[in-house]
């Protein structure tokens, strides 16, 4: 086994030399290129349209006018960092995307749920502010640490057989629940706040997102316990929102006194 005291230590350092702050000021793994993430987001994004049937015209236009306004409304450092690209695809479930690289995807069936301008840019904001995030990014390494603790786990207990391939399950799902899932819920939550910020400041109404919330509880579905979820249910959501609201409708308040006034329709 001693060869397991410089692997630990080799990992230790790898871990403290990828360890970044992301832009609420949490600690996090990033391990990956941004280059390659950014690579990997265009071509999974060019199969994707290739793959499922795209909605042109006058929708493509309006869920355009929303997107474009919201980049306008970031720093030029963040417009200019990635092919910010957005397509709506014809699809019944309530859905939205992001990959890395600024590459987007929107579900007609979320037309039906974010039913204004407004609405629309809490959910195309949410979306935007992952990429800029390096969501992605933290998510992959995320994991990539994960398998490798599992795997020096596995061989230094002398975990082999079917015996050690059941207890390694359950040490994974204890990985996965305990690590993983709350990452994402991070990721989730992260994404909310800094998004709903980025609505206010291109000038849509962040109170629309609220609403949106409201909608998706209206629309109904069994959402699993909040610990087994990589998403936070409607409820908090909704009650995180609120508590940022003030400081949100201050900066909505400067982007319409500043001229900021989308106007995006779907006719």
């Amino acid at each position: 086994m001693r060869w397991l005291k410089p692997l630990a230590i080799g990992a230790l350092c790898l871990t403290v030399a990828a360890c970044t702050t992301s832009p609420t000021g949490r600690q996090r793994l990033t391990l990956v290129s941004d280059a390659q993430l950014d690579q990997m987001g265009a071509q999974a994004f060019e199969q994707y349209q290739q793959e499922r049937p795209m909605v042109g015209g006058a929708t493509q236009r309006y869920v355009q006018c929303v997107a474009d306004a919201l980049v306008r409304a970031l720093p030029p450092e963040q417009r200019q960092s990635q092919n910010w690209q957005i397509r709506v695809f014809k699809a019944e479930d309530a859905n939205a995307f992001a990959l890395p690289g600024g590459y987007m995807g929107v579900h007609t069936g979320l037309l039906e749920v974010a039913r204004n301008q407004d609405q629309l840019a809490a959910v195309i904001g949410h979306e935007i502010t992952h990429v800029l995030a390096r969501h992605a990014n933290e998510r992959v390494s995320t994991q990539t640490a994960t398998q490798l603790g599992l795997s020096v786990l596995s061989s230094a207990a002398g975990l082999e057989g079917a015996g050690g391939e059941q207890i390694m399950g359950a040490l994974g799902m204890g990985a996965q629940y305990g690590i993983l899932m709350p990452f994402s819920r991070s990721h989730e939550s992260e994404a909310d706040e800094l998004g709903l910020y980025l609505m206010a400041e291109a000038g849509f109404d962040p109170r629309a997102s609220l609403a949106l919330w409201n909608n998706m509880s209206a629309q109904g579905g069994a959402q699993p316990p909040a610990w087994l979820s990589s998403h936070p249910s409607h409820g908090q959501r909704s009650q995180a929102l609120q508590a940022r609201m003030g400081d949100a409708l201050s900066r909505y308040e400067r982007a319409r006194q500043a001229g900021r006034t989308p106007s995006c329709s779907r006719s």
